[in-house]
């Protein structure tokens, strides 16, 4: 379990994420050196990491959450060579460890869509799939857990919080290859050093701070934090996958935004239209938001959950595992 400095650290980098250590340590009130000293801490043992990501609608990419089942001695190999992909995120074991679930990125044209047109349905191991066309997000993205957020108080927050995205231009312009390239640094270490990205981008440190500063500022950029919500308390994440009649959708969606144990709530295409990641203490805790927050809503007429049983992968790369030194 994380202590309470580690707690108002994680806290401060969900409000900005590359926010300077002196600043943190600042509204902490603590020194940089022990700042610098908990953040590697928590890197080395906790895999805790900053992760720059894009806007999809700004750069021209359609989310999917696709639903894949196998069987229990190959699912694992499925799940995996999804997470080798590039164009893969949030790739979950659920159900006994037979079902995968993973959200997929795709761009205009027929090449782009090969996972889920062409990849899956060739491979003999999985035995039904479905793909869900993510519509709306109402909660995820940059909009943070409320468990994993609240540690500082609002003046703290207010110390940390980086500029407000403005409006976003109503036709806003395509990524050019230096930003993509601005992208591809921070998709790996969301903290890089302005060096790092004036090298990738070709451009010096000034013009890379103010070309990330806009991007943030437009919310075209955003930057995630990926740590195991065990650690904030939460031994059990499920998958909620509901159908609401679409008049009533929006509402309920907005609700739900309003409930703690939610960490992510989604309009989607099929049957079942609405979708939440929920996180809670353990089954009793589940059991209650499920037949006492959930059972609130009438407009639900289908809910179906299924277990988190491992995370193989979150909103960032999977980074390659240790070498070996030589003997």
């Amino acid at each position: 379990m994380l202590d309470e400095l580690d707690r108002a650290l994680v806290h401060a980098l969900r409000i900005d994420g590359r926010a300077p250590f002196s600043r943190v340590a600042t509204v902490l009130d603590v020194s940089p050196q022990t700042v610098a000293r908990r953040y590697r801490r928590l890197r080395a043992e906790a895999c805790l990491r900053v992760v720059g990501l894009a806007d999809p609608r700004r750069a021209g990419r359609t989310q999917w959450l696709l639903r894949l089942t196998a069987g229990p001695h190959a699912a694992q190999g499925v799940a995996r060579a999804l997470v080798r992909r590039s164009d893969t995120a949030w790739v979950h074991l659920t159900s006994g460890g037979t079902e995968i679930t993973a959200i997929v990125e795709t761009a205009p044209g027929d090449d782009d869509h090969a996972l889920l047109l062409r990849d899956v349905p060739r491979t003999a191991t999985v035995t039904a799939v479905s793909a869900h066309c993510l519509l709306h997000t109402y909660r995820g993205g940059p909009t943070v857990w409320p468990g994993g957020a609240c540690t500082l108080s609002e003046e703290q927050q207010d110390l940390l919080r980086p500029p407000t995205p403005g409006p976003a231009p109503l036709t806003p312009p395509a990524f050019d290859a230096a930003d993509r390239a601005l992208l591809a640094v921070l998709h790996h270490d969301g903290r890089a050093a302005l060096g790092e990205l004036a090298a990738a981008t070709g451009r010096t440190p000034a013009t890379v701070a103010r070309r990330l500063a806009q991007l943030r500022a437009e919310g075209a950029v955003f930057l995630d934090v990926e740590l195991d919500p065990r650690l904030h308390g939460a031994g059990l994440q499920a998958l909620l996958w509901m159908t609401v009649a679409p008049a009533r959708l929006d509402r309920v969606a907005l609700a739900l935004t309003g409930h703690r144990e939610l960490a992510f709530v989604a309009a989607t295409t099929g049957r079942t239209n609405l979708v939440a990641t929920a996180l809670c203490a353990g089954p009793a805790d589940l059991h209650r938001y499920l037949t006492r927050d959930l059972a609130a809503f009438p407009e639900i007429t289908v809910l179906e959950s299924a277990p988190v049983l491992r995370t193989l992968k979150s909103s960032g790369p999977v980074p390659p595992p240790p070498t070996r030194a030589p003997q």
